[in-house]
């Protein structure tokens, strides 16, 4: 694709370094319109079936943002890499647990407007070769007559290959969200439903019981990540509802559940 062309269309596709049957209980905790498919080893791919950027004032990198934030969040063991685009840009945002999120953004026809040392500490967090994927990654951070911001994604998901990631065929950053949708339906993605609170919550013990999370659930660290979670979790929901974000409430929502559950849960357990 040319340099004048540019992504047109507006969309988002959220990246998950872990299995789909660990991602699923805390995106649905969202309470969104979204797609779960594999991704390759070890990586699963959230397509956003629902576009709730064009019903509020918030673009879709901020709503994205909120998303990935929540779930790395709950997640806490493993990234989440949210792709998103515009007509005027481009860009990812990754979030890693509490860790403050890192993230890049070029104009539509590949101009970068973010730091170099963004996409380190890009590298560093998802622990690419220091050498070999840094190196691959230092041009999408140059100028280039011929790569828009389109491909620029597309270079930035060719590194992450190297780590396991394969999106399904006709995934591709870029494309209109319909378009992302009716293919992801078409092979086979698994549409995440709301079944209420109760079920929820049991789908999430089950998968953080069997995780790398486990020892979490019970005794002084439980009690000590719940906390957190409220702490954090709070002030989030109050913000993204007074500035209507659904992005950013839904982010502060699930951290405040997530917080609740991992002290009830702790003190139930330990009767």
């Amino acid at each position: 694709m040319n340099a004048t062309s540019g992504p047109r269309s507006v969309g988002a596709l959220l990246l998950c370094r872990a299995e789909p049957a660990a991602v699923r209980p805390p995106a649905q905790l969202l309470r969104e319109q979204l797609l779960l498919a594999p991704a390759g080893t070890e990586w699963s791919v959230i397509v956003p079936e629902g576009k709730p950027w064009l019903h509020g004032s918030e673009p879709v990198e901020r709503v994205v943002t909120g998303w990935a934030t929540a779930l790395a969040v709950s997640a806490a063991t493993w990234p989440v890499l949210a792709l998103w685009w515009d007509a005027d840009r481009a860009g990812y945002t990754l979030a890693a647990g509490f860790r403050r999120t890192v993230g890049y953004t070029w104009l539509a026809d590949g101009t970068p407007v973010g730091e170099d040392e963004a996409m380190r500490t890009f590298a560093a967090r998802l622990a690419l070769d220091p050498v070999l994927d840094v190196q691959a990654l230092e041009p999408l951070t140059g100028p280039d007559k011929e790569a828009d911001a389109h491909s620029r994604l597309i270079g930035l998901t060719a590194v992450l290959t190297r780590t396991g990631l394969a999106l399904p065929t006709g995934l591709t950053p870029g494309e209109s969200a319909d378009r992302l949708r009716s293919v992801a339906l078409a092979q086979g993605a698994e549409q995440l439903e709301w079944h209420g609170w109760r079920d929820a919550v049991r789908a999430e013990l089950d998968a953080v019981e069997s995780g790398r999370l486990g020892p979490y659930m019970r005794g002084p660290k439980a009690r000590l990540l719940g906390a957190v979670q409220l702490g954090a979790g709070v002030p989030l929901l109050a913000w993204g509802i007074g500035r209507r974000s659904g992005g950013w409430a839904a982010a502060g929502a699930l951290l405040v559940a997530h917080g609740v559950l991992g002290l009830v849960y702790d003190r139930l357990r330990g009767q």
